[in-house]
């Protein structure tokens, strides 16, 4: 039993185990370009929140690893057969039970850890922290970490070359050889706000990529994998850390 992950947690010792910080990872069930399963997401996010709490944990944070919440918005992806959409208003519902739950057991902070471009939790965490002001809401995008602090030989942010090393390392045994992976080129828009960034439309999926990707997975390696994992997994332990440690009364200074 690892004491920080809920789900392997039993009532005789989590009845005298105090919780300073619970972390829902949150994922979805998508197609990842001809190579890599459907819940690529969910794999990477829960590896990556167990890692970071054992780390946080044997530095004596209370922590808890909530279970990952498998599905997420891919409102753009409806006619991909079988990616599972969560909208915004159900997420938004599903936070609100589980903080309600959190709040009323004396756990005053959650950080939400995104496996997954098409959530955006910013607005919904917005407005929940009116609702429950008591409460220290967090978010952190793993991914942007990864991008930040490895370097990749190309762009993309779908079944490319970073997530491919990832789930190399995490799960070789579920993935197809990269031979048979397409390219993930993507089609840009016709808008140039859009595509210089500063703009924003959601892509339909279908038209932009034809194999699902975007983002050429052909570099991606084990040790890659490897270096990402544990990059992402120590900064993360240490965000996990310092929310912990915070005084609800101080987060602020200067």
């Amino acid at each position: 039993m690892r004491p920080y992950i809920l789900a392997e947690s039993n009532w005789k010792v989590l009845q005298k185990q105090s919780v300073d910080l619970a972390v829902l990872p949150w994922g979805a069930t998508e197609a990842h370009n001809y190579h890599l399963p459907y819940a690529t997401d969910n794999y990477q996010v829960e590896a990556l929140a167990a890692e970071a709490g054992r780390l946080a944990w044997e530095q004596n944070v209370k922590v808890t690893i909530l279970p990952a919440i498998p599905f997420g918005v891919n409102t753009g992806q409806s006619d991909i057969k079988l990616d599972m959409n969560l909208n915004p208003s159900t997420q938004l519902v599903i936070l609100r039970d589980l903080i309600t739950v959190l709040n009323r057991q004396g756990i005053k902070k959650l950080l939400v850890l995104n496996g997954h471009g098409g959530n955006n939790f910013k607005p919904l965490l917005r407005e929940l922290g009116l609702e429950f002001p008591e409460m220290f809401l967090s978010l952190c995008n793993w991914f942007q970490i990864a991008k930040n602090e490895v370097r990749f030989q190309e762009d993309g942010d779908h079944a490319d070359e970073m997530e491919t090393s990832l789930m190399l390392y995490l799960k070789p045994d579920l993935i197809r050889p990269l031979i048979e992976a397409g390219d993930g080129s993507e089609k840009k828009s016709v808008i140039t706000g859009i595509r210089e960034g500063w703009a924003w439309a959601e892509r339909e999926w279908s038209k932009v990529t034809a194999d699902t990707g975007i983002g050429n997975p052909k570099h991606a390696t084990q040790e890659k994998g490897e270096e990402i994992f544990q990059v992402v997994s120590h900064k993360l332990s240490e965000l996990i850390t310092e929310i912990a440690h915070m005084d609800l009364d101080n987060k602020y200074s200067g």
